[in-house]
């Protein structure tokens, strides 16, 4: 009885502070969950109609308050992830900047193989049927332009993991 009376009124009531009829209704619904979950231990002295709206009264300003602390975090969250955005943007450019150099310093062969191989995606066989070699030479050329980027970025091999796991 004491819900059917005073649902519909206090959802009006919660929906003027938090200005979602949806979310007052919660608010409302939880009132009387704990209301009535507490109801062997509760002595009202005042009325009930008083009790309702104070108990919902406090209910939304606590939910006004969480909404504060849910934007402020994802306000920092936010900024956060930009700023990592950023400092991976400029390791990626980095890093691609000591690849590049690493492959300019490469013998000529080895450089063409190891771009084909890395940059255009081809597999040992195609490189070795574009360039008229065999697939056993382009292994060799591969094992020596992957020892050089190894030896050009040992400082940057954590980096390039990481940058790798990514592109997967």
């Amino acid at each position: 009885m004491v819900f059917r009376d005073y649902y519909k009124p206090l959802v009006r009531y919660g929906t003027t502070f938090l200005k979602d009829s949806d979310e007052a209704e919660d608010v409302v619904q939880q009132v009387f969950v704990s209301m009535w979950e507490k109801r062997s231990q509760q002595d009202i002295h005042t009325s009930v109609r008083a009790l309702l709206y104070k108990a919902v009264h406090n209910a939304c300003l606590n939910r006004i308050k969480h909404r504060k602390v849910r934007m402020v975090y994802a306000e920092e969250l936010k900024a956060t992830q930009e700023q990592a955005s950023q400092v991976d943007l400029v390791q990626a450019n980095e890093l691609d900047e000591k690849i590049q150099l690493a492959v300019a310093n490469m013998p000529e062969q080895c450089a063409k193989i190891f771009k084909m191989s890395r940059f255009e995606q081809l597999r040992y066989q195609e490189i070795a049927d574009q360039l008229g070699l065999s697939i056993k030479t382009i292994e060799n050329q591969m094992g020596k332009a992957l020892r050089i980027i190894r030896e050009e970025l040992k400082d940057y091999l954590p980096l390039l993991i990481l940058f790798l796991i990514r592109e997967l």
